[in-house]
């Protein structure tokens, strides 16, 4: 019979290996890595939120909004390593707009 050591026991031993230093680094990266695809994705979405039909062509828009799709998609991903599986706060805290939501994940040609 395998006899499990209580928990309180466990934690010092971890501290010991250096398992908690490592994980304590892959966290502040995952974070400091969500931090900063979160500024892509505002600065994406404030270009698209600039453009005007009377200055710029439409193409240029069509840019702006893969831009847009690209910096959330790499986002969203980015929150999913962080063990963050529901978008739904990002996407209103950021105002994403539908027409950017529906080109996540595209492929284009």
């Amino acid at each position: 019979m395998s006899v499990r050591p209580p928990q309180s026991f466990r934690h010092s031993q971890e501290d010991r290996n250096g398992l908690n230093v490592l994980e304590y680094e892959l966290m502040s990266e995952r974070a400091d890595s969500l931090g900063r695809h979160g500024l892509k994705v505002e600065a994406a979405l404030a270009a698209l939120k600039a453009w005007t039909g009377e200055r710029q062509s439409a193409q240029e828009r069509e840019k702006l909004l893969n831009d847009a799709s690209d910096a959330v998609w790499a986002f969203f991903i980015q929150r999913e390593i962080c063990g963050m599986r529901n978008n739904r706060d990002a996407i209103q805290r950021y105002g994403i707009p539908n027409e950017v939501i529906a080109r996540l994940g595209a492929i284009r040609k």
